[in-house]
């Protein structure tokens, strides 16, 4: 299999997962919010600071759809990551080559 095409399957399986999957992913608490409900300590939580941003709890702001709200929120944070990812690799990439092959 080519570079190029692992590269496309890694990106579809990416996008896939992110926007059907993320759906079905669970609705307990994270750790932190568990530790903090156990030990009692859960009233002192303040409210984030980034809390009205348009990807605040995992979902698009202005997106009814629960559904499609967090898919696009999901098949967002790959493309960012992704974008974000590969753009630091490129850069340190060409950065590190020799004169000759930039």
């Amino acid at each position: 299999m080519s570079t190029k095409r692992f590269f496309a399957v890694f990106l579809l399986v990416a996008v896939v997962v992110a926007g059907l999957l993320s759906f079905y992913a669970s609705s307990h608490p994270d750790g932190l919010t568990k530790v903090a409900e156990d030990k009692g300590f859960i009233s002192q939580e303040k409210e984030h600071t980034l809390k009205d941003s348009p990807l605040s709890d995992y979902g698009v702001k202005g997106v009814g759809d629960e559904r499609l709200s967090g898919g696009l929120a999901g098949v967002i944070g790959v493309g960012l990551t992704l974008a974000v990812g590969g753009g630091l690799f490129w850069v340190l990439r060409r950065r590190g080559a020799p004169a000759g092959r930039r």
